[in-house]
């Protein structure tokens, strides 16, 4: 009996070992909160991924953003939006960069235009902007609300 807490003993001991290890080796994890239909506010939002992004980058090392907007701030992501160009752009420089927006708000857009918003095809739609910051930072990224 003894033998086998031993064994259970040094086992959790690899395993909590291993686990700091991979964590180390961790890409980042950022998400970035908009709420607000403010065009400094976006812009601001979009300084912050690409500084953060340049940052790891000239270190060797990966980061993972998500931009998750809702409310007021979902016309960051709409056809007409003042960053449209800036998201385009920043889509294409970076691999690890979403752009996350809100069901719940886009259907309450709709409803209260009767009739269909249309999106940036950069925007990856979420079932619910608060719950999918939630979801990141329970998953360890950090949290950032320009």
């Amino acid at each position: 009996m003894t033998y086998f807490f031993r064994s259970l003993g040094a086992v959790a001991f690899c395993l909590l070992f291993a686990g700091s290890a991979l964590a180390a080796d961790a890409a980042h994890k950022l998400a970035i909160h908009v709420d607000e239909n403010d065009p400094a506010v976006m812009n601001l939002a979009l300084n912050n991924a690409k500084n953060v992004q340049s940052y790891y980058a000239a270190k060797g090392e990966t980061v993972a953003i998500e931009v998750i907007v809702y409310g007021p701030g979902l016309k960051m992501y709409t056809a007409d939006s003042p960053v449209k160009d800036r998201i385009s752009a920043m889509s294409l420089e970076h691999e690890n960069l979403i752009f996350a927006a809100c069901s719940n708000t886009l259907a309450a857009m709709e409803r209260k235009k009767g009739a269909k918003v249309e999106l940036l095809s950069e925007a990856t739609m979420v079932p619910s902007g608060v719950v999918r910051l939630i979801e990141l930072q329970e998953q360890g990224y950090s949290y950032v609300r320009p």
